[in-house]
Formats: structure tokens, C-alpha cells, sequence
């Protein structure tokens, strides 16, 4: 019976995990395993049932504290995601970075992996990232000639970058856990008033190694148009792109970016509200592609880019104004002709907001993004109270204290603890989603490898990196399933294997660099906020 006692924790993990693997709805999955676990738990005398009084109040604390909670920046940057998958901007990106380097050996590999990060960047999203590239890009490449391998190798890689480069959705949720999971670990040793890691400090430790694996990318596209030159051909001579096409495709997405994440970095906005303000800045964007009527399209284009110039002309008020911590815009602190200026920032930004917002619901556009939104954060939400119920009960039926004896008697100490850890998420990223790792093994092992003294945003930026990894590595990766939907029938299931393997290898390579110079992911946050 004790040896029972002992090993129900694991019993309930494997039994979530294998109703998982059946197909069953996650959230539901979570909470009715741990349900089931709880009667058993009461029937041996080992969960008192007043522990469920806990479970409102740690819903309350998660979700509907919303003036406090981090989570509010995953519906607001699900939304920027999706208006500006729906907005052609990858398509546009493709075209004109193909021009750009396509004359040269390897130049539509290294255009693919740059837009890839921009799109990450911008998006955040993983799937949506890779079956864009792979509808747009991939029947290029093979037309010119690449090895089919190295382009589904090559697009699979690059559309995971979502997964590091913030803002992602990956570092917003797995920012929250953390964070938790290190006060958590602080009062545990007897500190009740707890340091704090936030969301961009995960951010500004994620950005170093997501700048490291593009450079590595572009690195092994220009290796393999040296030594393998046929495999990665140049374009035809005769495509070129102008300057004002390059500057179309370019300029929007930059400007967006710098303005959502250089407001985190700086400090000048939360995520939050840093999400918010790219939300309305994707809605410029895809307004911009969507607003011109049939008779005059550059009006369109030019109400609504001249919404994105104002919102981002607020922001750069803010910074000059150096309003600090209330981060609210004071007419008196600027002068009367700021005043004017902000006033007429503020109404053009209404105004384009508007005139996108009319012919996005008009091309119906609107329509899909709204209910894409509502759909993906509902189910994160769904998932996170079903995963909090699933680890109260882990918790009281003493799986904390179970894991954390695991831990410690694995070799090696703190760094065997951490290793043990990142082969078993890796693992998991195989067969479970990001969100369902997020959400229920973070929360488990976080508070105790930050107790054995782990810095929490390396450990962030590592399991971040060790996420993507295994959505890239075969024959599981869920990259590889999204590329596989999409790829043309003369593209072997085989080819997108062996193409993705070189990128593992480099994943794995900047995952031991971060290991070994734990200063790639600490750094810039230190530098930024000591």
C-alpha cells in the first residue's frame, strides 16, 4: 500500500498523459483525471476533499484578476497574429526578400529563414507560420531547382522560430508559469516578499538565442550553396525588386515589431499593453492590404498606414515625454503645440482604426480573425483551468514532494536535475502541444529546480528552445505534420525528415551554447532592468 501511495502521482500523470494520446479534449483530459484521482486519493485516506475550496480561488487568481494577470496579452497577441496571417504579409515578405537574394546560390533559403523570423516576430504563431511558408514558398523553391529536403528543411525550421522569438505566445505562457513557479520556490525558502520575473524579462532573454538561430540558419544555407551548390540554385537572372516594393514589404512588419517589443524591452509598456498596441497596429496592417475600393485602392492604403504612422508617433511621444511609470500621456508636460500634435496623432489614429476595421469586416476578413481569436483563447483558458485543478490535486496527493526526491537523487546534481527534465519535455514535445507542457509539467518541476538555484529566465529561454526542438525533430515534430499538409504529393515524407535533421542539430548546438554560456539568455535582461 505505500509503495502505491508513493507511486500514485505518477500514475496520475501517466493515466492524463494516455488519455492524451487517445484523443481526448485536453482540458477535459486534465480535470477528469484528476478527479478520478482525488476519489481514489480520498477512498485511501491520502486528499481531504476540503482542498477543493482552494481550486476556486486559484482560478480566480489566474484568470479573473485580469487588471494583474499577464494572461490578458495572449488573446490581444493571438489576435495580432492572425489579422496579420490574414493580411498577405508573408506573401508579400517572400516576394520581395526572393528578389532581393534570389541571384545569388542559396538566396531563396536565406530569404525563407529571414522571413521567418520577421513572421515570427510578428506572429508568434507556429502552425500558422509554417503552413503560410509552406504554401508560398515551397512550390518555389522546388521550381528553381532546390533539393526538396533542404527547402522543407528549411521552411519547417524557420516557422518554429515562433516559438523563441518573442512576442510569442510560447514565452507569454511559459513567462507566467515561471514567474509563479519562482515565488512559489522563494517562499518555499522562508522569502515572503518574493523577487519578481516577468514576461519581458523572458522576452529580453529569448531574443539573444532567436537572433543566434537565424544567424545559424542563414549560416547553413550559405555552408550547403558552397559545398552542395545544386542543391540550392540561384534564381533566374532578370528578377529584381525595386526599392519602393522592398520598402512595402519591409517597412509595415518592421515598424510593428519595433514598436511592440522595443516597449517591452525599454519598459515603456507591459506586455499587455505593449499586445494591445500591436493588435491595433496589425489591424493597420491588414487594413492596408484589404481597405482600397476597386476605383481608387491606394486611398485605402493610405488611411490606413497613415493610422500606423500616428499610433506609432504616440508612441514615440511617450518616449520623448518621459512620462515614467504611469505611462500616461500628459498634455501639460509637452507644451501646447504637443498638445495639438498628440490631439491630431489621437484623431488620425481613430480615424484609420476605423476606415480598417470597415473594410476588414466588409472583405470579411474581420469575420475570421474575430473567430479564430475567440476560438484559440478560449481553449487556452479552457486548458489552464483544467491543468490547474490536474496539479492542486498532484500537489496535495504529494507529487511535488515525489518529483522533488526524483530530482534530487538523479547524478550530476542541479545540472543532471535540469538535464532529466529537458529529455523528458522533449519527449513529451512529441506527442503533447506547448500549452498542455506549459500548463502542467512547468508548474511541477519549475518550483523545485529554482529551489536547487537555477537562474528562472535561462531556465525559461531553455525550455523555450528545447519546445521548439522537439516540434522540429522527426518523425513526431508537429512542424513537420504541418509542412507534410500542405507539401506538394512529389514531396516524400522521407525528404521533410532528412531536411529537418541538419536544423535539429543546429537546435541542439544553441541549446548547449545557452548551457554552457548561460549569458546568451541573462544578459540583455540584466543589462536592461540589472
Amino acid at each position: 500500500m505505500n509503495l502505491f501511495i508513493e507511486l500514485l502521482p505518477f500514475l496520475m500523470f501517466f493515466a492524463a498523459f494516455a488519455a492524451l494520446l487517445r484523443g481526448y479534449p485536453v482540458a477535459f483530459t486534465l480535470a477528469g483525471v484528476a478527479l478520478v484521482f482525488a476519489v481514489i486519493g480520498m477512498a485511501i485516506g491520502e486528499f481531504d476533499p476540503i482542498h477543493f475550496r482552494a481550486f476556486p480561488q486559484r482560478i480566480y487568481g489566474n484568470l479573473m484578476e485580469m487588471d494583474r494577470s499577464i494572461l490578458v496579452a495572449v488573446p490581444l497577441f493571438v489576435f495580432m497574429g492572425v489579422m496579420l496571417e490574414k493580411s498577405k504579409i508573408a506573401e508579400e515578405l517572400l516576394e520581395a526578400m526572393g528578389a532581393l537574394f534570389g541571384t545569388m546560390r542559396g538566396g531563396l533559403g536565406i530569404s525563407v529563414v529571414i522571413v521567418g523570423g520577421l513572421l515570427a516576430a510578428s506572429t508568434g504563431i507556429v502552425g500558422a507560420t509554417v503552413v503560410t511558408m509552406g504554401l508560398l514558398s515551397l512550390p518555389t523553391m522546388l521550381k528553381r531547382g532546390y533539393d526538396p529536403a533542404l527547402a522543407t528543411g528549411t521552411i519547417a525550421a524557420s516557422g518554429t522560430l515562433g516559438q523563441i522569438i518573442p512576442p510569442s505566445i510560447v514565452l507569454v505562457l511559459l513567462g507566467d508559469q515561471i514567474s509563479n513557479a519562482y515565488q512559489e520556490a522563494q517562499r518555499s525558502q522562508g522569502v515572503f516578499s518574493p523577487d519578481i520575473v516577468s514576461v519581458g524579462d523572458l522576452f529580453a532573454g529569448a531574443l539573444v538565442p532567436g537572433i543566434l538561430l537565424v544567424g545559424l540558419y542563414i549560416g547553413y544555407q550559405i555552408v550547403m550553396a558552397i559545398f552542395k551548390p545544386e542543391s540550392a540554385p540561384a534564381a533566374p537572372a532578370g528578377s529584381q525588386v525595386s526599392i519602393g516594393q522592398l520598402l512595402h514589404a519591409l517597412v509595415p512588419p518592421l515598424a510593428l515589431i519595433t514598436g511592440v517589443l522595443g516597449s517591452i524591452l525599454t519598459g515603456l509598456a507591459t506586455p499587455t499593453e505593449a499586445a494591445g498596441v500591436g493588435a491595433v497596429g496589425a489591424t493597420f496592417i491588414a487594413g492596408a492590404r484589404n481597405a482600397g475600393s476597386k476605383t481608387n485602392p491606394r486611398l485605402g492604403q493610405l488611411v490606413s498606414y497613415l493610422g500606423l504612422a500616428a499610433l506609432l508617433g504616440l508612441i514615440a511621444l511617450v518616449v520623448i515625454a518621459n512620462i515614467g511609470a504611469e505611462r500616461r500621456l500628459y498634455v501639460t508636460d509637452l507644451g501646447m503645440a504637443g498638445g495639438v500634435l498628440t490631439g491630431a496623432l489621437v484623431a488620425i489614429t481613430i480615424l484609420g482604426a476605423g476606415w480598417s476595421l470597415v473594410r476588414l469586416k466588409r472583405s470579411g476578413v474581420l469575420d475570421d480573425v474575430m473567430s479564430s481569436t475567440g476560438l484559440i483563447s478560449a481553449m487556452v483558458f479552457v486548458i489552464l483551468i483544467g491543468a490547474s485543478l490536474f496539479s492542486l490535486i498532484f500537489r496535495e496527493l504529494g507529487g511535488d514532494d515525489t518529483v522533488a526526491a526524483a530530482l534530487q537523487a538523479v547524478p550530476g546534481g542541479v545540472f543532471g536535475a535540469v538535464a532529466v527534465v529537458m529529455l523528458v519535455m522533449f519527449i513529451l514535445g512529441f506527442f503533447l502541444d506547448f500549452i498542455e507542457i506549459t500548463f502542467v509539467v512547468v508548474p511541477i518541476v519549475a518550483p523545485i529546480l529554482l529551489m536547487m538555484g537555477v537562474d528562472p529566465v535561462w531556465l525559461g529561454v531553455m525550455m523555450a528552445m528545447n519546445l521548439q526542438t522537439s516540434f522540429l525533430t522527426p518523425p513526431f515534430g508537429f512542424a513537420l505534420f504541418y509542412l507534410r499538409g500542405v507539401a506538394p504529393k512529389t514531396v516524400k515524407t522521407t525528404d521533410i525528415y532528412r531536411g529537418a535533421i541538419p536544423f535539429v542539430i543546429i537546435q541542439i548546438l544553441a541549446i548547449i551554447a545557452v548551457a554552457v554560456f548561460p549569458w546568451l539568455a541573462t544578459g540583455l535582461p540584466e543589462w536592461l532592468y540589472g
